[in-house]
């Protein structure tokens, strides 16, 4: 009904007779009053401004009597609370503040961390006087993803949110639509599929000769960037049998270099390539997004007159339309000679996008469907590698470790395979300790579809009352750094606790307690996909350079840790970069790297 309405025009719709009604309700008992005593109220005018705030207050008092009597009936506790203290300001605003200004100069989940302190692992985040639960603990995330699957769905509100940037493809989705667009798109994660390496091969050579000529220039390059480029090229080639060409752009200098403020302009031939514009959209697209998410049901209001996340996306539609378009039309005017391949299997050749149309031609639904699967394919693994590179920088020993081990099975210039990475453990145990401390998705959220409860923490104890339609929102990030759950050395980088004892200790009995790819039915269709992109490109990278050091004097200033870091102490005390989050997590202004090329002949 409000499709083409700006979001803050229909939600002021949609809550017209909630914000007319205290003012009626006081119309009504001022005129009631005036017709029996035959006279006017002094001050009317303060009734009819308090009207708002008694309302809430009324609101407020019910639904909170409401959740007591509930939670009585079915024998379970609410949900811990933050002390008054903490955050005394009406619906949350301190947090809420602490929230933004964390996304600006403070570490990520720091926030969360400092009430678990308090509460506990799992605890009720009250936001515009709205309930949400978050948690980091092991045994909810299951019940969230897994053991009460059917009680949590992403919900309504999580797909107005991301409506603008996914619309109704497979990660916004719930029921018989997500569960329609995850089985069309499932065969095209078989090992057939995720093991042809021929498209990884060729983007990643491009990508390491341009690092390699930006090298012996005598400047770092942007290693995020880069990686960016490389994943959301495979991508495109992956989903449409072309690539959208970014790795054909110049790459950026550092901010000292004369040509930076020129290649960083919007107007600048740098960055009025197609290719540079899809980039900037999509990713200007999923800052706006994340902001939404900030604000919960009110983020509308920051957007009265303008879908902010869909004007972002107005190139990133231009593009993907006409190949859409193009491969509607293909399809049926070859649909005869094909009839007998319109089953789940694939045909050799065909694109993620050959598939999709044997199921359904709506431009509207294959559009959300590959915007989901690019979302995906680019920042999930752009996330892993960027990571992967500043720990490596970081622990020269485990970079020679890793090379060794490359060197050793795969040597210095054969391509890999899919059983080499079989046989390179310490090339996983890097990824996942990577994974660990830094997953690419460091908040999620699920939406409680009905009244539940979730078990107790300690046992004897009662379980935790969940309303319905209460946001619950679970990370990873947090869970994945608890020393309780991963030892006393759990802020450390080591692989090594994915090979030796701390394996049995800590995740065989837990397995819970890493998530990097959510758990569950909605388990992540790409999870081998990703693996094996990243592992092809670390190879190839280690076989073309022997040390990766991280050029702090290249990133601009403003994205440096702050000073107070490391006052702070903790693993903040060590960061050398400045951690972000959108929809995934990424670093501040780039990560900006020089490596050393590898001999053509070298001992191991």
């Amino acid at each position: 009904m409000f499709s083409n309405v700006p979001p803050g025009i229909s939600f002021l719709i949609k809550r017209f007779p909630q914000l007319i009604l205290p003012p009626i309700v006081v119309f009504t008992a001022l005129s009631t009053y005036r017709s029996y005593v035959d006279r006017n109220v002094p001050s009317g005018w303060l009734l009819y401004m308090l009207s708002y705030p008694l309302a809430l207050s009324v609101g407020i008092a019910y639904s909170a009597i409401l959740k007591r009597v509930v939670a009585a009936r079915m024998g379970a506790a609410l949900l811990p609370e933050p002390p008054f203290m903490e955050d005394p300001t009406p619906g949350g605003l301190l947090f809420l503040y602490g929230i933004m200004k964390e996304s600006k100069d403070g570490y990520i989940g720091q926030a969360v961390t400092n009430r678990l302190r308090s509460t506990g692992p799992t605890f009720n985040l009250r936001i515009f006087f709205e309930d949400r639960l978050v948690t980091s603990e092991p045994s909810h995330i299951k019940s969230l993803l897994a053991t009460q699957f059917e009680d949590f769905e992403k919900g309504q509100d999580t797909l107005t949110t991301l409506n603008s940037l996914l619309g109704t493809g497979v990660f916004a989705n719930d029921g018989d639509l997500w569960k329609f667009h995850r089985s069309i798109t499932r065969p095209f994660f078989s090992r057939d599929r995720i093991t042809d390496f021929d498209i990884f091969d060729r983007h990643a050579d491009e990508a390491i000769r341009k690092m390699k000529a930006r090298f012996k220039e005598g400047y770092a390059a942007d290693f995020q960037d880069v990686v960016s480029r490389f994943t959301i090229d495979s991508a495109t080639e992956f989903l449409f049998g072309h690539d959208i060409g970014t790795l054909s752009d110049p790459l950026p200098y550092p901010f000292f270099h004369p040509s930076h403020s020129v290649s960083n302009d919007s107007a600048s031939p740098f960055t009025q390539t197609f290719s540079a514009r899809f980039s900037r959209s999509f990713n200007e697209a999923q800052t706006a997004t994340a902001v939404r998410i900030r604000f919960g049901d009110m983020w509308p209001l920051r957007e009265i007159w303008k879908d902010i996340p869909k004007e972002m996306m107005k190139v990133v539609h231009g593009f993907l339309d006409p190949i859409i378009q193009q491969g509607v039309q293909r399809s049926k005017l070859t649909q005869e000679s094909k009839a007998a391949a319109l089953e789940m299997g694939q045909e050799e050749g065909e694109t993620v996008l050959d598939h999709l149309i044997k199921h359904t031609d709506d431009p509207i639904i294959l559009r959300d469907e590959i915007m989901n699967l690019a979302v995906a394919g680019r920042d999930t693994t752009a996330s892993l590698l960027t990571f992967t590179a500043y720990m490596l920088s970081q622990h020269p020993e485990i970079l020679r470790k890793l090379r060794s081990e490359i060197l050793a099975i795969v040597g210095p210039n054969r391509r890999p395979t899919y059983d080499d990475f079989r046989d390179m453990k310490y090339l996983r145990a890097v990824l996942n300790e990577t994974l660990r401390l830094y997953p690419p998705v460091p908040f999620n959220m699920r939406q409680s579809n009905k009244h539940t409860t979730l078990p107790p923490i300690n046992p004897g104890d009662k379980p935790f009352f969940i309303p319905a339609g209460t946001r619950c929102i679970y990370s990873v990030f947090v869970m994945q750094r608890r020393t309780d759950l991963w030892g006393p050395d759990a802020l450390k980088f080591d692989p090594d606790r994915f090979l030796d004892e701390r394996v049995h200790k800590y995740l065989t009995p837990n397995p819970f307690i890493f998530l990097p790819f959510n758990a569950g039915p909605r388990i992540c269709l790409g999870q081998q996909f990703a693996y094996n992109e990243t592992s092809f490109f670390l190879v190839r990278l280690l076989q073309n350079f022997s040390d990766i050091e991280l050029s702090e004097t290249s990133q601009p200033p403003d994205s440096r840790p702050p000073a107070s870091w490391k006052k702070e102490g903790g693993i903040k005390a060590i960061e050398k970069v400045k951690l972000k989050t959108h929809l995934t997590m990424y670093v501040a202004e780039g990560l900006w790297l020089k490596m050393g090329e590898a001999c053509s002949v070298e001992d191991v």
